[in-house]
């Protein structure tokens, strides 16, 4: 299998993560955004011009939280997602979440206070801010009440579930995302930290 990605890309991690919870050995293409030749590459494998993208075969795969659940169902004996049909369905549940919820909302931050400046010359827009919060909000109001009482977000060990909503909190200090009021995802966050996979996928800025 191989993976064009990026490793600042919080999409690419999450599919980085759950590739070395499975144990899987990907061979890797890093995509330079900023390259015209690199960005050529990538429309060829994926008609959106994002990262990642998994080619396998001749079957060619984008949409982290897809390739996600790929990986998982090729892996025999697998922990990253349960088999049971009610748990898989949790996980599930929340891999879409993180994709069309809480990532774009956190993207807002990612945007305004680290990449504009790189991307248009210009700094944060309050505006924008003030938006991108009251999206977060209640997003994260969710999350921190459902670890209320749990260590992961489904079932009792870490699943593919953790690192879908983990990723893009990658961006927490260096974007001023405001999620540092949540003790519990605060705590969950800490121990996600922890994980051999979070620390192997650390990117170098």
């Amino acid at each position: 299998m191989h993976l064009y990605h990026h490793p600042l890309s919080s999409n690419s991690r999450r599919v980085m993560m759950t590739a070395l919870h499975l144990g899987l050995k990907l061979d890797l293409t890093e995509i330079n955004l900023g390259s015209p030749d690199d960005r050529r590459r990538l429309a060829e494998v994926n008609p959106n011009g994002k990262v990642p993208v998994l080619v396998h075969g001749d079957f060619v795969l984008w949409e982290s939280c897809a390739i996600m659940q790929y990986m998982a169902e090729l892996t025999p004996g697998q922990t990253a997602c349960p088999q049971d049909p009610q748990a898989k369905a949790d996980v599930n549940r929340w891999l879409f979440w993180a994709s069309q919820h809480f990532a774009t909302a956190i993207a807002v931050f990612t945007w305004e206070n680290v990449w504009k400046k790189f991307v248009e010359g210009t700094g944060p827009d309050a505006a924008e801010l003030a938006r991108g919060s009251a999206e977060l909000a209640p997003l994260a109001e969710v999350l921190d009440r459902h670890l209320a009482h749990r260590e992961w977000l489904v079932g009792d060990t870490v699943t593919m579930a953790d690192y879908a909503v983990a990723a893009p909190l990658m961006y927490t200090e260096r974007a001023s995302v405001p999620v540092t009021q949540y003790p519990n995802v605060q705590r969950w966050f800490a121990r996600v930290q922890q994980l051999p996979v979070w620390q192997h996928t650390n990117p170098v800025w």
